[in-house]
C-alpha cells in the first residue's frame, strides 16, 4: 500500500506540474504527449516494453486522433487528453480503492499497482488510435451563407474487433507482458460497464467486478468524460 501510494502520488506530482489539462477541460496538446510520457517513463518497469509503447503510440497516430466523432474530446489530440484525464482520475481514486478493498472478504484475492492503474487507463481507447478520418459536410454559418465543415468519421474500411477487446490486442503488441496482468486486461476489456457486453459476458460479468481495477477505471472513465468532458 505504501508504494502505491507513493507512486500515485509522484505520478500526480508530475501531472501537476505540467498543467496540460485545465478546469474547463481545454488542453495543450504538447503539454498531454509530454505528461504522458513522463508519467511512463517513471512508472513502467519494463524499459523495452516502454520503448515500443512509445513507438506505437506515434505509429498509430495516438497524439492526434479524436476520443470520438461527437461525444467527447471530439478534436485532433482529444484521444492523448482523454486517455490522460482517465489515468489521473484513476490514480486520484486509486488508494481509496486499495484501501477500501482491503476491508472486504476478497481482500487478497486481487491487487493492483500504479502501473496497472496508469496502463489501464492509458490504454483503455487504443482502438480509436488511428480510427478516423476528417471529412467535410456543407452547413451555415450565422450569416446564412455556406460553408465546408470538418468533422471525424470513422474509417469505412476499419478491422476492429470490438471497443475493448481491440484495446486489449493493440497493448499487447507493445506490451506482451501484460498478457500476464490479468487484472489490467479485464480493466481495459470492461470499462465501458454494461454498455459493452456479449451475450455470454452477461452470464459471468458479476465475477468481473470482483476486480477492483475494473470498476476503478470504469468510474475514472466516466467521471474524466461527465466532468471534463474528455
Amino acid at each position: 500500500m505504501e508504494k502505491l501510494k507513493s507512486q500515485t502520488e509522484e505520478l500526480l506530482a508530475i501531472f501537476d506540474k505540467k498543467q496540460a489539462v485545465h478546469n474547463d477541460g481545454t488542453f495543450s496538446p504538447e503539454a498531454v504527449k509530454e505528461t504522458v510520457l513522463e508519467m511512463a517513463d517513471y512508472v513502467i518497469e519494463d524499459k523495452t516494453e516502454l520503448s515500443a509503447l512509445k513507438e506505437w503510440m506515434e505509429a498509430h497516430d495516438f497524439w492526434t486522433s479524436p476520443a470520438s466523432t461527437r461525444f467527447h474530446g471530439n478534436v485532433k489530440g482529444g484521444l492523448a487528453a482523454h486517455s490522460l484525464m482517465v489515468a489521473v482520475q484513476a490514480l486520484r481514486f486509486a488508494v481509496s480503492f486499495a484501501e477500501n478493498f482491503a476491508l472486504s472478504k476478497r481482500s487478497g484475492k486481487f491487487d493492483f499497482t500504479a502501473q496497472d492503474v496508469f496502463i489501464s487507463g492509458i490504454a483503455h481507447d487504443f482502438c480509436k488510435a488511428g480510427a478516423y478520418a476528417t471529412e467535410s459536410k456543407k452547413t451555415k454559418d450565422f450569416n446564412g451563407n455556406w460553408k465546408y465543415e470538418p468533422y471525424y468519421k470513422t474509417k469505412s474500411d476499419l478491422r476492429n474487433l470490438g471497443h475493448a477487446g481491440e484495446s486489449v490486442l493493440l497493448l499487447l503488441e507493445s506490451m506482451p507482458s501484460q498478457l500476464k496482468r490479468r487484472n489490467v486486461i479485464e480493466a481495459i476489456k470492461c470499462h465501458m460497464g454494461f454498455s459493452d457486453l456479449a451475450p455470454m459476458e452477461t452470464y459471468n460479468y458479476s465475477n468481473l467486478l470482483q476486480n477492483p481495477l475494473v470498476l476503478l477505471i470504469q468510474l475514472a472513465d466516466q467521471s474524466a468524460a461527465q466532468w471534463w468532458d474528455l
